[in-house]
This record gives structure tokens, C-alpha cells and sequence, in this order.
């Protein structure tokens, strides 16, 4: 997959790209599959009582399959068409979405830096906890940013509900279909359910310089098991992304790994 220079403009001005039926219907069981074995071995799934969200690290991590997802040329023509082909996978969380979630973006970067690829596992609208999103909100100067308001505050400023808080869309989607959006964009999802299955994808630029590696060592202190002091072994990866990992994949895991073999030298991966 190669991206289309309309498709690239779109997303640096409104801050995401929706991609309808990336992958197919019989694609879309094994990936599912793939997912419900994770999370409810390793990520809590088996309690989820509805009551609030559950989610873990490292959903794609555990599992050959699943990880193989990162070898996808699909996925590293999207991914390499806004970050470039030498991008950095940064990890990912798997989720059991309940209720509301708030505006909120997943960095104030103020540039291009980092973006989450969102896989979303049930079919979902805008009254049933699809993604919505406030097209141009990771430019500084978008008026949410400049003027400091927060679109969860709508209802006391404008009379007018965050769900529909003027300029915001509502990407509505199927299994198959696949979102990525800069980690600076404003997001949000309201009237879901109490069992809504999505897992995403973290990546960032390839740093080519001092200050993009310290800005790359500040994302992994937020964006990562690091960020959550939760000690993953393998340094930020579960050992099997990394033990089934030819040379190609492996240029998207190393300045990760290295930033994380730093956070937890005691499980550093030594060659």
C-alpha cells in the first residue's frame, strides 16, 4: 500500500486518515481471534465486569500472529506514508472499552512526532462509541489549542453537548476498516457499550538527531509499559515480537528497545 499524496495532505491538515476495509472479513476473524486470546490470557479480560474499561500493553506483542501485523506491507505503507518508511513501533494497548470516553489528545508534541494506528474489532457508529475526532486540532494554532478550550466543557460554554461539539466528526466504522491519527489530534467516543474491542498501534518517527531521541526518550516515559512502571521484560517488548523478528522489523523496534533497555537494564536484551 502506498499512500496517495491526497491521502498524505489529508491527514497533516486534519490530523488522521481513515482507511475503509484494510483487511478483510476472514482476516478480521483471526485477528479477533488473535486478540480475545490475548487479553484474556495476559490482560485482564477475564474480569471485565462492564464496570469500567479495561487495558493492557503489549496487545499485539504476545502473540506470532498478531505480531506479524507490523511485517504487513498494508500496515508499514500507511504507517511509513505519514512518519516515513523508517518508522519506530512504540508498543500499543489492547482494550475492553466501557461508557464515555472524553476529549483528550495523547500528546501535545506541537509537531508531526508520533502516531496511534487504531484497529476498532466490533461494528460501531456514532450512537454506539465510534471514534470521533476534531479535524486540525494537533495544529497549535487550531482555536481548541490556542484559545485553551476543552471541548468536555462544550455544554457549560456553548449550550451544545461534547458529543457534538461543533467541527468534530464521527468516523463510523466496520471490522476491517482502520484509523491513524496523530497523537496531538483531540478524540473522543461516546454512547458505547460496556464491551467495545479495540487495539492500537503507537509509532513514532525514526530520530535522526539528539533532540528527536530525547523527544523519543520523554514519549516511551508516557507511552509505553515504561510509562506505567510496568516491567516487561525483553526491554519494552514481550520477548516474542522480538524473537520472531527478521531485519526488516527489526528497524522499527531498536531505538525503542535501546530507550528501554536503559528504563530496565536488569532485563536488557544483549546480543
Amino acid at each position: 500500500m502506498k499512500l496517495t499524496a491526497h491521502q498524505v495532505n489529508f491527514f497533516n491538515t486534519f490530523g488522521y486518515l481513515a482507511i475503509p476495509g484494510m483487511f478483510s472479513p476472514c482476516e478480521m476473524d483471526w485477528i479477533t481471534e488473535e486478540f480475545e486470546i490475548t487479553i484474556q490470557q495476559f490482560g485482564g479480560g477475564k474480569d471485565h465486569d462492564g464496570s469500567t474499561r479495561t487495558m493492557f500493553g503489549g496487545p499485539m506483542e504476545h502473540r506470532p500472529r498478531l505480531c506479524a501485523l507490523l511485517d504487513d506491507a498494508r500496515i508499514k505503507g500507511l504507517i511509513g506514508g505519514v512518519l516515513g518508511e523508517d518508522f519506530n513501533f512504540a508498543g500499543g494497548d489492547g482494550n475492553y472499552y466501557t461508557g464515555n470516553t472524553g476529549w483528550h489528545p495523547d500528546g501535545n508534541w506541537g509537531r508531526l512526532f508520533a502516531c496511534k494506528l487504531a484497529f476498532y474489532l466490533d461494528p460501531l457508529t456514532e450512537d454506539t462509541g465510534c471514534l470521533r475526532i476534531i479535524p486540525g486540532s494537533q495544529n497549535p494554532a487550531h482555536f481548541v489549542r490556542a484559545e485553551n478550550i476543552d471541548p468536555n466543557h462544550s455544554e457549560s460554554l456553548y449550550g451544545i453537548p461534547p458529543c457534538g461539539f461543533p467541527t468534530s466528526v464521527a468516523l463510523e466504522n466496520t471490522p476491517g476498516d482502520v484509523v491513524i491519527f496523530n497523537h496531538d489530534t483531540y478524540h473522543a467516543s461516546f454512547g458505547g457499550g460496556t464491551r467495545r474491542r479495540m487495539f492500537t498501534m503507537n509509532c513514532t518517527q525514526h530520530c535522526k538527531t539528539k533532540r528527536d531521541l530525547e523527544t523519543l526518550h520523554r514519549y516511551l516515559s508516557v507511552h509505553s509499559p515504561g510509562g506505567y512502571k510496568v516491567e516487561t521484560g525483553a526491554g519494552m517488548f514481550y520477548p516474542t515480537i522480538v524473537d520472531t523478528a527478521d531485519a526488516n522489523r527489526q528497524i522499527h523496534l531498536q531505538q525503542c528497545s535501546d530507550i528501554h533497555d536503559e528504563l530496565f537494564p536488569q532485563y536488557a536484551r544483549r546480543s
